[in-house]
């Protein structure tokens, strides 16, 4: 008898620590730079790509693991008799899921629980680590598989960004209005809504004062949250930014543990330094 085995994509953004707690398996997505191609958090790192994108005045292409890559994780849980869950990146923004779709199709293996997170960054992280505790409490996979797709609408995830340059390089929006949001010191939210990403509030000024105006606003959404936790995620920007932030959280006393991780080399490539966002499901 197998046991029930969770995999994620490396754009869950967990941290080597929580995924070594929480006994995850990663797939990574490819960063392609020069024509060649990088293992996302393997290969390359967030500096690395920063350092490309400025350097070349584009931003990597990016694209889901290959199926050799892909069968290759699953190969070993087959043989194993194992339940896989795979968690990963929106299928509005990856054909990744569908990659493990077929992969599993190839291998014959039918004890493939694929679950479109309709997310990115921890919006995925926080669906993985709710998938981990409920197999720690003995769920099946079905169980799990049902439970986290019935609740992906109440993951709340949200970015602001400093700059909207690596966005216009990716084509993302336009170069005059990437132009006219640095003149005016506009910062963004992008937030994440069934699978997509959209603009919402248009923050002016300082980071450090529009961060905290941010997780301000979020503030009746926070209290109504699950209180297991919070994540704090953030690209390439000094710590003094974010401690506020995570001091905020704090004195909500309202959140069992307050995570901060890095973001991975997929956000990095699409979102540039300077991007920060609370993540967490509402209750």
């Amino acid at each position: 008898m197998g046991k029930t085995v969770i995999i994620a994509d490396s754009t869950c953004d967990l941290s080597k620590e929580l995924i070594e707690k929480y006994q995850i398996e990663i797939i990574p997505l490819c960063i392609i730079m020069d024509d060649k191609s990088y293992f996302d958090g393997v290969d390359t790192t967030a500096a690395e790509i920063i350092e490309w994108s400025n350097k070349n005045k584009t931003t990597p292409k990016t694209s889901a693991a290959s199926i050799e890559v892909t069968m290759d994780a699953l190969k070993p849980h087959k043989e194993a008799g194992d339940e896989v869950i795979f968690i990963g990146i929106s299928e509005d923004m990856s054909t990744t899921c569908n990659v493990i779709r077929l992969a599993a199709q190839e291998l014959e293996y039918e004890q493939v629980y694929v679950i479109n997170s309709m997310n990115l960054s921890t919006g995925i992280g926080l669906q993985v680590i709710r998938a981990c505790e409920m197999r720690d409490e003995g769920k099946s996979a079905e169980e799990i598989y049902e439970a986290i797709n019935g609740a992906r609408d109440k993951v709340r995830a949200s970015f602001v960004l400093d700059q909207l340059v690596f966005l216009s390089r990716g084509g993302r929006c336009n170069a005059v209005t990437a132009l006219l949001a640095n003149a005016l010191k506009l910062k963004p939210r992008i937030e994440v809504k069934m699978g997509k990403m959209g603009v919402g509030t248009k923050y002016r000024g300082k980071m450090q004062k529009v961060l905290i105006s941010y997780v301000d606003d979020m503030k009746e959404d926070l209290l109504k949250a699950d209180k297991r936790r919070v994540f704090v995620t953030y690209c390439s920007m000094d710590h003094e930014l974010v401690e506020p932030v995570v001091d905020y959280l704090k004195e909500l006393n309202y959140f069992d543990e307050i995570l901060e991780t890095q973001a991975g080399g997929v956000i990095t490539s699409h979102c540039g330094p300077g991007t920060l966002g609370v993540l967490f499901y509402l209750q």
